[in-house]
């Protein structure tokens, strides 16, 4: 892995960064096939934060009832050994300036 791409801790999750570059969309799909995934390439989405990804089951169709996950710049994936799903944010509680 590059500088682009922080390292997971876990294998199993896989942290889509802002601002992606083709590196890191290349990581992205490594990542996938391994588990059996991939990129849908019918479905691209620009945003000011970087490029959504659309995910699904290799193989998958539309049709086949599964719409894949749709991740987000600066989501991170959790992969369970048969699903994919966007993890949690950790709850932070917010703060406010003393006055």
């Amino acid at each position: 892995m590059d500088d682009e791409h922080e390292k997971n801790e876990n294998e199993n999750t896989y942290a889509w960064p802002r601002g992606a570059t083709p590196s890191a969309m290349a990581q992205l799909e490594e990542w996938l096939a391994e588990r059996g995934w991939e990129v849908d390439p019918t479905v691209y989405m620009a945003g000011t934060a970087g490029a959504a990804v659309q995910v699904r089951r290799v193989g998958a169709a539309w049709a086949d009832g599964e719409a894949g996950l749709l991740i987000l710049p600066a989501e991170t994936v959790v992969w369970d050994g048969t699903r994919m799903r966007i993890a949690p944010r950790a709850a932070v509680p917010a703060r406010c300036p003393a006055w």
